[in-house]
């Protein structure tokens, strides 16, 4: 076995250990009424069952990370693949401090579907080691890169914790604006989970499926000189092609449902790598997570909020809260070092600058603003409770779309992230 096997394996391993260790902390937390030991001793007992369980997919997720960084021959942050996964076991590191200090059950049963959801969508992309360019090998991105995920690791567990507030606290008998404007907002969010569920399930279930649709694409643009330039390339797509490329030829297309040809061709201002395929992407996320949203309104036939809601009614919001906002203190300052300080640093010596509006950078400057006004407004405006809890939720949304949506849909320095 190779050493890259090994790794791949170690991945698995530690994915399968922490769907256990959350299945132990859904016990402690759900559980209690059908023990017959005290509340407080069964949530305790089964609880530290779900954080030994973390702590060892912790370790099998550390032995990934080492062996893959030793049979690559560089720190494994090169693609969206590795970022991902190494952010997932920054999140474990964060939730392993978090815990140890408030010893919160409840936190488990979201961080871990959390970090196990984050390790799926990294295998979306491809996981071949690929080589450095010039610009990613230097001892400041090493820095940069580390920091910035473990700070970006904590914001997330302030964001379960948060999330968790907010469907504790949020009324489902109030019948006010307030009352509904809220419980509309808690089902986007929901939503928007849901999206990233359908979404994997729909890469696993057509690349299972063996799905491919092939297109050939010329594009012909004016270069600096004024002359006339031509590109040609093969494009392939794992999801049924609801968004072809832009002046594209179709080569090969497995009929789905009766769609033997796409309903449209992407528009020509699309920027970033391998743009049409990822709006298609986008669009099947979309989609998915609309029907999955749908049946799973049709069986509880209410809000699923208001499923999830009678279940946290023995928990203590004020716990949450206090949880949420340690998590992004922490998160705070080292964020501010690995994705400002630490990364102008790296920018001026690969590119001769400290900063350059590239989009990756902006946002990462958008996403330390967002916090920064978060903590002005905790602790300067008394902002607690649920006003607090929703910046928390959205904060994360937006550390979403820095590490993600820049990534795959807007062109820029960053945009080096391939996808399967």
């Amino acid at each position: 076995m190779s050493l890259l096997d090994f790794s791949q394996k170690a991945l698995l391993a530690a994915l399968l250990i922490y769907s256990a260790s959350f299945i132990f902390f859904m016990i402690a937390v759900g559980g209690k009424k059908w023990s017959n030991r005290e509340p407080a001793a069964h949530s305790r007992r089964w609880g530290w069952t779900g954080f030994g369980f973390a702590a060892a997919g912790w370790a099998a997720h550390v032995t990934f990370f080492v062996t893959r960084w030793v049979a690559g021959g560089h720190i494994p942050t090169s693609n969206m693949y590795e970022f991902m996964t190494m952010l997932a076991m920054a999140i474990m590191l964060a939730f392993i401090v978090i815990y140890l200090i408030y010893k919160n059950a409840l936190l488990g049963a979201f961080t871990l579907p959390l970090t196990v959801i984050i390790i799926a969508y990294a295998s979306v992309f491809p996981s071949e080691i690929q080589p450095l360019i010039p610009s990613l090998n230097s001892n400041w991105l090493r820095v940069h890169v580390t920091t910035a995920a473990l700070g970006e690791a904590f914001f997330a567990v302030g964001f379960a914790a948060a999330l968790v507030q907010l469907l504790r606290v949020i009324d489902y008998k109030r019948t006010d604006k307030a009352g509904k404007r809220a419980r509309r907002w808690m089902e986007v969010f929901l939503l928007v989970i849901l999206m990233v569920i359908g979404f994997l399930l729909s890469v696993f279930s057509f690349r299972a499926a063996g799905y491919q649709a092939e297109f050939h694409q010329v594009i012909t643009k004016e270069d600096d000189l004024g002359q006339q330039q031509t590109t040609e390339r093969q494009v392939v797509y794992g999801l049924p092609p609801i968004v072809k490329p832009y002046s594209s030829d179709t080569v090969e297309i497995d009929s789905f449902l009766g769609m033997k040809k796409p309903l449209f061709a992407a528009p020509p201002w699309l920027k970033g790598v391998n743009a049409e395929r990822k709006l298609n992407t986008i669009l099947w996320s979309i989609i998915s997570g609309l029907i999955l949203y749908g049946l799973l309104r049709l069986i509880a036939r209410k809000q699923l909020g208001a499923v999830i809601h009678p279940h946290l009614s023995d928990i203590d919001p004020d716990d949450l809260d206090e949880i949420s906002y340690r998590s992004i203190a922490i998160g705070y300052p080292i964020f501010t070092l690995g994705g400002l300080i630490f990364a102008m640093i790296w920018a001026q010596i690969a590119w001769s600058r400290f900063w350059g509006w590239d989009p990756k950078e902006v946002w990462a400057l958008i996403t330390w603003l967002f916090y920064t006004a978060y903590l002005h407004l905790r602790l300067s405006r008394g902002w607690h409770g649920a006003k607090s809890a929703w910046l928390a939720v959205i904060g994360f949304l937006v550390v979403l779309f820095t590490l993600i949506g820049v990534n795959l849909v807007i062109a820029g320095l960053h945009s080096y992230a391939g996808v399967s």
